[in-house]
């Protein structure tokens, strides 16, 4: 069921609530504290774009292969993406690109329960049809830039999510090596080599090679070395970032 709101802090403190269960989705049009990744906010004006919250309950999912649930969630916006005619890919851990520009954020809350998920609340903003972004953000772009023309916004959010049941049903039987090899072939910058940066600073040269089911990055560094760095351990080099 998908539930339109005028506003809210975020979608993703109004999925906790618990007349919400799973499937449904919280679209609301104005979000005063909306959040992302690294503690960083989302903002989006009213009327233009997606900003939302899928409520899942993966109790079959170990907490130790919850990554695999990204993994469903960021196919399901390309598959979607794809049948609109834009052409994605899936940068590590969970952001949808267009090129080398964000076109979608995500903000993934698990809560445990034991040894296994009990609920997850997935936050996502599509920039759908905004053209004029803050000159501050460093590469946004939306569908309307890369295709030329606006998108009922509706119709977009009610594709996902037919296209978010098949990758869940995916997972739920046990269709593990398929989602990960396809995310694996999704993934921006796949085997290309590009600067990564530290988080103390360090700039290093890497080509990526994958992901393990527990989120970690797999990458060859230059001198043949293979790491693997969980999310926060190392971030992308985009321009001149």
């Amino acid at each position: 069921m998908i539930c339109r709101i005028d506003e809210t802090t975020s979608t993703n403190d109004e999925a906790r609530k618990p007349e919400y269960r799973h499937g449904d989705v919280v679209w609301a049009e104005r979000q005063t504290a909306g959040r992302g990744q690294r503690g960083h906010t989302w903002t989006s004006p009213e009327g233009e774009n997606l900003t939302f919250s899928l409520v899942l309950e993966p109790q079959f999912l170990p907490v130790a292969e919850q990554f695999l649930l990204s993994e469903a969630v960021t196919l399901a916006l390309t598959d979607t993406f794809a049948s609109f005619g834009i052409g994605t890919r899936i940068k590590w851990t969970n952001d949808i690109y267009a090129g080398d520009r964000k076109l979608v954020g995500i903000l993934i809350e698990h809560r445990y329960c034991g040894s296994r998920l009990g609920r997850t609340i997935v936050g996502i903003g599509i920039n759908v049809n905004q053209t004029r972004f803050d000159p501050t953000l460093p590469n946004p772009v939306s569908m309307a830039l890369c295709t030329g023309r606006t998108f009922a916004r509706e119709a977009v959010l009610e594709r996902f999510a037919d296209c978010c049941t098949a990758r869940y049903a995916q997972l739920e039987r046990g269709e593990r090596s398929r989602l990960q090899e396809e995310y694996r072939t999704r993934m921006y910058r796949l085997g290309e080599t590009h600067p990564f940066r530290l988080p103390d600073g360090t700039l290093l040269r890497a080509a990526i090679q994958g992901v393990r089911p527990s989120g970690e990055l797999i990458l060859l560094h230059d001198d043949g070395s293979r790491h693997e760095y969980l999310f926060r351990e190392v971030e992308f080099v985009i321009g001149s970032r």
